[in-house]
């Protein structure tokens, strides 16, 4: 059985194109979009080594926009947050629900007093 070669990929955005550069190789090419990447990067390894485009794998490693990522990394931290928020809500939701109920109001009148349902009402008390 022979082994399958594995080819490496690092694609680069550079000027209105999408600049691919086999690592293995050494050897660039381009591409106008990211779908058209995987062809000609095996087209451009089929060619320098005179082999079939299927004969090998390809890892395509995509390296998105500097500006890109500091935006995609803030919203990663901000979407954490959020979470972190929607939690601690979620919480003191429980404790208000928890609180008025212990008090002998009824689960329709919690309900109606948070502006939630009396069957969301007995979820958040019993969840605890």
């Amino acid at each position: 059985m022979q082994e399958v070669i594995a080819y490496h990929a690092r694609v680069e955005r550079s000027g209105k194109y999408w600049a691919v550069r086999i690592t293995e190789l050494d050897s660039w090419t381009q591409a106008r979009h990211l779908r058209e990447v995987d062809a000609m990067a095996r087209d451009l390894i089929s060619l320098d080594l005179d082999v079939p485009p299927d004969s090998f794998d390809l890892a395509v490693d995509i390296v998105t926009p500097a500006v890109a990522a500091e935006h995609l990394a803030r919203s990663v931290e901000l979407a954490e947050r959020a979470e972190v928020a929607r939690a601690a809500s979620t919480a003191e939701i429980r404790a208000a629900a928890r609180s008025m109920h212990d008090q002998g109001i009824s689960l329709r009148d919690v309900g109606a007093l948070l502006g939630i349902s009396h069957q969301r009402v007995h979820q958040l008390i019993s969840a605890a």
